[in-house]
């Protein structure tokens, strides 16, 4: 059997695939590349609005305008879930973290204790 990403002959059992680890990685990362870049930018801006999300709430339930949001880099196009309530309340979650838009355009940030 040859290594999956060099050719090489490979020595030991006999369903290897790889001929070390750096030829394993390689190759891995080749088959990954399409598909991670595009998860990577979007965890990075879900990162990014939880980040923000944790340093304003420090009290559990927060009221901030939409305006100060977005001079923070708040992406509202980004969340993990929706959760509506039995009022009807929306609620975007970021994980454990979420926001419902008010009127006069203020967001309440709310953190779920569950």
């Amino acid at each position: 059997m040859n290594c999956l990403e060099c050719g090489e002959k490979i020595a030991g059992r006999s369903d290897k695939k790889f001929c070390n680890d750096a030829c394993r990685n390689a190759y891995n990362n080749k088959q990954n590349k399409d598909s991670n870049n595009l998860m990577r930018n979007i965890n990075n801006k879900l990162r990014k609005n939880y980040r923000i999300l944790t340093e304003i709430n420090t009290e559990g339930k927060t009221k901030i305008a939409k305006a100060k949001l977005d001079g923070l880099g708040f992406d509202f196009n980004y969340f993990t879930n929706i959760k509506v309530y039995k009022n009807g309340a929306e609620y975007k979650f970021i994980y454990d973290y979420g926001y419902k838009i008010l009127e006069d355009n203020y967001i309440l940030i709310v953190k779920n204790q569950a």
